[in-house]
């Protein structure tokens, strides 16, 4: 396998490209743990991002009844649709991921009430929005199997207290139920990076990990919670109101007061506090400002620093 994505490459004279974070995927043994995660089926659609030199896109093709394959490069997106030419269950869709409509990506391909997988091997630089985009359409998907960098994984799996655990965290475990298959180490592809990789599985929730009155409060509660990591709860809450609307008119004793009635200690930080607990203190607020607006959807796109 290693050979075979060498030999891709350099037969069409291509040269990864580090401003891409172009790292291929070269060992076998990582695209049948990719498979297995996924556990396809002959009536799946897949949607692939970073096609890359199809080394991953083929396996998927055997199992799958339809691979969308997205890749931003033109050079490999020639190389694609010539290897996959007889293939007619592989879509080949060149574009930036990033700026692709999914609603009209995705129905194309597949049938009214079927849910989607994605399985991908994602590139470093543009880990986060890309899965923060995919939850902003989580009811699209069924699940991720996502190949990332080890320190993206750790935080995604993270629990309260732990080093890693922070906004990102949040927003994930919100959307999904993640854990880590295995650690990929950097010779497992071409060119080698820097680092350790892992895969991790996420299973789309059918409802939110917690029920919130309003979802863009309850991702402001959080964000802003992590903001100024070093802060107190209640400092941290009480300076957000300067970068997230929501949390503007909210004065420090109403923050106060909304975290004894759930029962937090406002001397506690954020990387301690629970989704749950995100979630009674982003109720109380609500109640506080009597903006019940359930349907009202928070930007998820935007970075989620902590």
């Amino acid at each position: 396998m290693k050979w075979k994505a060498k030999n891709l490459s350099k037969e069409s004279k291509i040269r990864p490209r580090k401003s891409l974070g172009q790292n291929f995927l070269i060992d076998h043994s990582i695209l049948e743990i990719i498979a297995d995660a996924a556990q396809l089926t002959n009536a799946d659609v897949v949607l692939e991002i970073g096609a890359g030199t199809g080394t991953l896109t083929e396996t998927l093709a055997r199992e799958a009844r339809h691979v969308i394959a997205v890749e931003i490069d033109e050079r490999l997106v020639s190389m694609l649709r010539e290897r996959f030419s007889s293939c007619p269950n592989v879509e080949v869709v060149k574009g930036d991921f990033l700026q692709l409509n999914l609603t009209e990506l995705i129905p194309s391909s597949t049938l009214i009430s079927e849910k989607s997988k994605v399985v991908a091997n994602l590139p470093y630089y543009a880990t986060s929005p890309i899965i923060l985009k995919l939850f902003s359409c989580a009811e699209l998907f069924e699940r991720l199997v996502i190949l990332v960098q080890k320190e993206v994984a750790e935080r995604i799996v993270a629990s309260p207290g732990s080093k890693r655990y922070g906004a990102f965290s949040v927003v994930t475990q919100y959307h999904a139920d993640p854990e880590i298959m295995t650690v990929v180490p950097p010779e497992a592809f071409w060119p080698q990076p820097k680092v350790d990789s892992a895969v991790v599985r996420m299973m789309i929730r059918e409802t939110p990990r917690v029920k919130t009155l309003n979802e863009s409060m309850f991702f402001a509660v959080v964000r802003g919670g992590f903001a100024k990591r070093r802060k107190t709860i209640l400092r941290a809450l009480s300076m957000a109101g300067k970068i997230f609307p929501e949390l503007a008119h909210i004065e420090e004793d109403d923050i106060r007061a909304a975290l004894a009635r759930v029962g937090v200690d406002p001397m506690r930080r954020a990387e301690t506090l629970a989704i749950e607990e995100f979630g009674r203190i982003a109720d109380e607020i609500t109640l506080e400002c009597g903006e019940l607006g359930q349907d009202e959807k928070h930007d998820i796109h935007k970075p989620f620093k902590g």
